[in-house]
């Protein structure tokens, strides 16, 4: 079996690798395939992943490539962890917004978008490459972001490949939840035991439910996290909002719903993160080119991105075996949810066969969250729209829509910029503009 990475010379990388070796007596993997257009950062990070798995008895092979049809020749799985403009257009994505008084970040409002606008063309192409080259019923695994956004583009331009958007975001929640439970019990409890009521869109979700064992805890973890924001005054939510919600939602509502903090902290950039992460990126690939290192540095985890190699490896394990685990993954409503349109990218729990991705039938969330949600998807379709045409309309829609964008008449400038900004990347909106 041969898994293609496109975007291999990602710093993520070695963590994949950990996961695809730590299930080698389950998954069984001949030829993991890194295709990166950035050769440098691909001798490093591939020589590394070589060595990681020579030092593990060599049970898969490693090729390197910056040929991507060849590296989706042939392959069971593709796995999308790519940037386009790579950090210098995160950090534009950034500065882009806090210049405009708005939120700056890679998923969220103008970043976002611009992120979404540079990428989905690109993973179309992917997909198409897959339709040519890959195996019949190839999946196509994107962790690249805004990955609900992505998938949504997927979806609609790309439905014949099969797909699916992941998040280490589910995962993370999962163990903080964990650690509340042993906080508040004193034991310790398998992961795997455990499953995790999440609905939304990626970077949009709320979390709703909790069992273990099939028995339900999420009463308790409500009172535990109220019990412990109250002791913190540096509690990601305040009380009051969690007690009215019932739910806690994803790290990325803080955007919506703490707006004026976050604008107030952009104003003491830089660093913004993407500078820190590219400060911690320069270091993690001075450590990877050292020909002596053959495990994951501890650094990694200062990259983000934690439980990544259990989501990817997981899920594609799940897959290939056959073994009808429940996973938090972005995938089409398809009628889960059956108050909401079939067509809809949601991130939701969906079981994991070999059959594929099958959402499973949930209750929607109540008014509360939801009319936030449909606001959101609405600049999606829009966003995707803009990003498949190069329509400067569906563009200027998008930002009339999302509800940390800017005001009506400051719209034009907005998008001004954003397209300037990223004109080499954005070939679509420039062909016929004059």
């Amino acid at each position: 079996m041969k898994v293609a990475v496109i975007g291999g010379g990602s710093t993520y990388t070695p963590e994949l690798v950990s996961g695809f070796l730590e299930r080698v007596n389950e998954f069984p993997l001949e030829e993991l395939s890194l295709m990166d257009i950035d050769q440098r950062r691909l001798k490093i990070v591939g020589g590394f992943a070589q060595r990681m798995v020579q030092a593990n008895g060599s049970p898969f092979k490693v090729v390197l490539t910056t040929d991507q049809r060849q590296s989706v020749e042939e392959s069971s799985y593709v796995i999308t962890q790519l940037r386009v403009g790579q950090m210098q257009a995160r950090r534009a994505d950034e500065y882009l917004g806090q210049r405009h008084g708005l939120i700056g970040q890679e998923t969220t409002g103008v970043g976002g978008m611009g992120k979404a606008l540079r990428t989905i063309p690109v993973i179309l192409e992917i997909a198409s490459d897959m339709r040519e080259f890959a195996k019949p019923g190839a999946l196509l695994v994107n962790f690249t972001n805004p990955a609900g956004l992505v998938t949504q583009a997927l979806h609609q331009y790309a439905n014949e490949v099969g797909s699916v958007g992941v998040c280490n975001v589910p995962a993370t929640a999962q163990m903080d939840i964990l650690e509340l439970i042993e906080g508040s019990t004193g034991e310790r409890t398998d992961p795997k035991r455990t499953q995790l009521d999440t609905l939304g869109l990626n970077h949009l979700s709320w979390h709703r439910g909790f069992t273990v064992d099939g028995e339900d805890f999420w009463p308790q973890i409500i009172d535990a996290y109220l019990a412990e924001s109250k002791q913190d005054s540096e509690a990601a939510w305040d009380p009051q909002t969690i007690e009215v919600l019932g739910m806690l939602p994803n790290y990325y509502l803080k955007y919506y719903y703490y707006t004026e903090s976050v604008l107030a902290d952009q104003e003491n950039w830089p660093p913004s993160r993407a500078e820190e992460v590219m400060a911690v990126e320069d270091d993690l690939l001075s450590k990877y080119a050292d020909s002596g290192l053959q495990e994951p540095p501890e650094d990694l985890m200062k990259r983000g991105g934690a439980y990544y190699s259990t989501v990817a490896t997981q899920l594609l394990n799940a897959h290939f075996n056959n073994l009808n685990e429940t996973h938090v993954v972005n995938v089409a409503n398809n009628g889960a949810v059956k108050e909401w349109p079939a067509d809809w990218v949601l991130e939701m729990p969906a079981r994991v066969s070999r059959e594929g991705i099958e959402p499973l039938p949930t209750k929607p969330l109540p008014p509360v969250c939801y009319g936030l949600l449909a606001q959101v998807k609405a600049f999606e379709l829009l966003v995707v729209e803009a990003a498949v045409h190069g329509d400067r309309r569906s563009a200027f829609q998008a930002l009339l829509a999302h509800p940390l964008g800017p005001r009506a008449d400051k719209i034009q400038g907005v998008l001004d910029d954003m397209l300037d900004t990223h004109r080499e990347y954005l070939p679509n909106f420039w062909e016929d503009y004059s």
